[in-house]
């Protein structure tokens, strides 16, 4: 009983590594538990593409009566909309801000569209009525409206997609 085994070392021996990878990437402003050191990568600094520029310009909704306005709204102009649930805890939710929303691919074929976000991040009372109201419980989800719909969601989308899986759920929105 006083040495552990070789197995319980390895196990032990590769669980520190992990968390060292996590805490270095995590210390020097990575982002992703994904990918905790890609932001080290050459090549992917703000110079890459990734900066503030390349953002979805969303504009933030607040509560289900906002929400509905600008719905109507976009509806009486005949404009499609995208309604993006958006948490800053939400890991998934940083992956598609960093790896589909800021693709110029993506970014060009929602050039037309209506881009909402609703974020989630205090889960206060609001927030939890919209996410009922469209089924979720809790982000990412992003939701299609067609303007002939009067309101309703067409196309919902949940979870992460990459650019070609995203661009693939514009087509079918």
């Amino acid at each position: 009983r006083g040495t552990p085994r070789p197995a319980t070392r390895a196990i032990a021996f590769g669980l520190g590594g992990v968390a060292a990878i996590l805490l270095v990437g995590a210390a020097s402003g990575g982002t992703s538990l994904l990918q905790p050191l890609a932001h080290l990568r050459p090549g992917s600094g703000p110079a890459s593409g990734a900066s503030a520029e390349s953002k979805l310009p969303f504009q933030r909704v607040k509560s289900l009566g906002e929400l509905d306005s600008l719905l109507t709204q976009a509806g009486q102009e005949g404009q499609r909309v995208m309604l993006d649930f958006y948490a800053d805890w939400c890991v998934a939710c940083k992956e598609l801000e960093a790896r589909t929303f800021s693709q110029p691919q993506v970014q060009q074929r929602l050039s037309s569209v209506k881009l909402l976000q609703v974020d989630v991040t205090a889960n206060n009372t609001a927030d939890r009525e919209l996410l009922k109201r469209y089924g979720l419980y809790g982000p990412p989800g992003v939701l299609f409206f067609n303007p002939a719909k009067s309101g309703h969601a067409v196309h919902k989308v949940i979870g992460f997609q990459d650019a070609g899986a995203f661009q693939t759920s514009l087509d079918r929105a």
